[in-house]
């Protein structure tokens, strides 16, 4: 036989109070003036009897299914090459817990935002979204932000007035490759991340850009190609580029690759083309994966605080839905450029 459920009546029964007050203390109602001593007496009694609210219960007394969601709009393969992201989740997660949370994890092709968007927020199947690598061209999200849904932005959305969560992917690409114009060289390619509708990597070719520029080095388009998020796309572009890779003072020296999963494939390109990292061809990547430390050379590249930016995005998600007004806030979190040996040493 088993044992009988323990309902909130018996709580109220046991702690001297209604039901309807157990409900809106155990969902944690705002707004609802209950004394303090009244609320720690219902959360003693539901310890001692062991008490566990049904889900579908406190949905209804609190207008919360308590599950916020993860959207990702790249495809199931980009999100199993990309071990940045693993970092994230890590300190999502931890808010996720600490909360009492769950978290659902969408991935959601371009060309069905709009509808996978709606139908998730009308649904009431989340309390409120987190949204990484914003497109350019993402009308959902304005749908969103115009329905005025919990929504954190991981990036940055040119237009949209919502609450963000970033680093400054302009200055910290200027700060590499600065570097490398630092050790003499004077041709550099550059790989991004991903096409150029993802903001993140058209604010990392801008700053790839200025800082030719503040050298006094102009803008060579070709010697530019665009990643898409995985080894294969860093080892194709770059052994298109090793192919029309010039000889004597028109070869470029050097190269930043704007993810360092990305720089792998470029790395292995070099590498079979029979060319050494860094002694002819410097190299400088982006993210500071883990393993980044522990490649052959070890890999020079920006470290972006990947679990912090997970852990802020859910803190500000969690106080969104709580009420608070943070429309317009954009957090920027420190980066910081890591020198290893793929970068060599200076040749003049």
């Amino acid at each position: 036989m088993s044992a009988k459920r323990v309902t909130s009546q018996d709580v109220a029964t046991q702690a001297g109070v209604s039901r309807t007050t157990v409900s809106l203390v155990l969902n944690d109602v705002p707004g609802i003036q209950i004394s303090e001593e009244t609320r720690r007496r219902v959360v003693e009694v539901a310890e001692e009897l062991g008490y566990v609210p049904e889900a579908s219960a406190q949905a209804l007394a609190s207008r919360r299914v308590k599950i916020i969601g993860l959207i990702l709009t790249r495809s199931p393969h980009h999100i199993t090459s990309d071990t940045f992201l693993t970092q994230i989740l890590d300190g999502l997660i931890e808010v996720v817990h600490e909360k009492g949370l769950r978290l659902l994890i969408d991935i959601i092709k371009a060309q069905h935002q709009k509808e996978a968007y709606l139908q998730l927020v009308r649904s009431k199947r989340i309390d409120g979204v987190i949204l990484s690598g914003p497109r350019i061209d993402d009308e959902a999200l304005r749908l969103l932000e115009q329905e005025g849904f919990p929504t954190v932005i991981m990036g940055h959305l040119p237009g949209i007035d919502g609450c963000s969560v970033d680093v400054d992917n302009c200055a910290a690409a200027q700060q590499a490759v600065t570097h490398l114009i630092s050790l003499g060289h004077r041709r550099i390619d550059c790989i991004t991340n991903a096409d150029l509708s993802y903001t993140a990597a058209e604010e990392r070719l801008q700053g790839y850009r200025r800082a030719l520029e503040s050298a006094g080095i102009g803008y060579e388009p070709d010697l530019v190609r665009y990643g898409d998020f995985d080894p294969d796309s860093g080892y194709h572009q770059m052994m298109d580029l090793l192919e029309q890779r010039p000889m004597g003072k028109k070869a470029f020296t050097a190269a930043f690759v704007a993810s360092d999963v990305v720089a792998f494939g470029a790395k292995a390109a070099i590498r079979d083309k029979g060319l050494n990292v860094p002694r002819e061809i410097a190299l400088v990547g982006f993210d500071d994966v883990p393993i980044s430390r522990y490649t052959d050379p070890p890999l020079t590249t920006v470290k972006l605080p990947a679990r912090e930016l997970g852990r802020v995005a859910g803190d500000h998600l969690v106080r969104l839905i709580g009420g608070e007004k943070l429309h317009g806030s954009r957090v920027l979190l420190d980066t910081q450029l890591v020198i290893r040996e793929s970068c060599g040493a200076s040749i003049r």
